[in-house]
């Protein structure tokens, strides 16, 4: 069988090679489209039976051009760049790779937090982060590796997901809370996590964010699409001591960074998953994964239904 591994955004040349070789050890075969358009993919899926991607659009048109298809395995988290009911529809598991690339978030969670708390290193004097409160907004991979990283830094940690359990939290040294409005009002940090679903698109905006205690930061290494950009903005405005920094730029960055200056900061691209321990790691599970599948059926992380 045929597995495809199609990026725009390419794997580090090592884990290609770790791919390829999960993919030859099974029986199946390895076609590699990297930094491909949109006529590569439709050329190249036709007589796939497999497909890893990363950030790639997988939709519809996709999956009407891949007859043969029957598992598409997205390396990494987040999965909303693939129309899952699509999927169904044509029979095709969707799977993602959870966890793979989750340390790798929160250290970016971090390393954003620390220079915005110290201005940039703009040698002003900045904050230190110690018995400071850090409200973490959905509690999985991510979510936990943030818990584990902030206990170094000695901060006083809140968790918002309704699909944990209280005592799981509790377990972990974190407080649960049950609303956004808690979370947005009781801690100074908030990083969110949460997917971009029909219930969460632009639901952080002026309401929450104007909840913040004096200084606050939101951090979103989450999507783009969760932040009221128009909301969080006027926020913003009115209160001067708030802070915004992501590693996705918004829609409106250049507003933003005209209005607020050194109140934002923004990565160029999406990068919380950009380092070689994560774009090895999640390579090589979609490719385990998307094996298993063909081999045996096997679905673990199956995402649609």
């Amino acid at each position: 069988m045929k597995v495809l591994l199609f990026t725009e955004k390419p794997f580090a040349p090592a884990a290609v090679k770790a791919i390829e070789n999960v993919v030859n050890a099974s029986g199946n075969a390895l076609e590699v489209v990297e930094m491909g358009t949109r006529a590569d993919l439709m050329e190249a899926v036709k007589n796939a039976n497999g497909l890893i991607v990363r950030s790639d659009k997988i939709d519809g048109e996709v999956m009407d051009a891949a007859p043969e298809l029957k598992v598409i395995v997205r390396a990494g988290a987040g999965y909303d760049n693939i129309d899952l009911e699509a999927a169904t529809k044509h029979g095709i598991c969707v799977m993602n790779t959870p966890g793979q690339n989750s340390n790798a978030v929160a250290e970016l969670v971090f390393g954003m937090i620390v220079m915005m708390c110290r201005n940039q290193y703009n040698g002003k004097s900045g904050s230190e982060l110690k018995g400071k409160s850090l409200g973490i907004y959905a509690f999985g991979q991510v979510g936990r590796n943030v818990a584990r990283i902030a206990k170094g830094f000695n901060m006083n940690l809140e968790a918002l997901d309704k699909f944990v359990a209280d005592d799981v939290m509790e377990a972990e040294g974190v407080k649960p809370v049950h609303t956004p409005e808690e979370l947005f009002s009781e801690n100074q940090f908030v990083s969110l996590h949460i997917p971009a679903t029909a219930e969460t698109r632009n639901s952080i905006g002026y309401d929450l964010v104007m909840k913040m205690p004096e200084g606050g930061v939101l951090i979103n290494t989450a999507r783009k699409e969760v932040i009221d950009e128009a909301g969080l903005m006027k926020a913003l405005e009115e209160r001067p001591d708030l802070r915004y920094v992501s590693d996705i730029r918004p829609d409106a960055a250049e507003d933003f960074e005209k209005k607020f200056a050194a109140r934002v900061f923004f990565t160029p691209k999406k990068m919380g998953a950009q380092t070689a321990e994560a774009n090895f790691n999640a390579g090589v599970a979609a490719a385990e994964q998307v094996v298993a599948y063909l081999k045996d059926g096997w679905n673990k992380y199956q995402v649609n239904k």
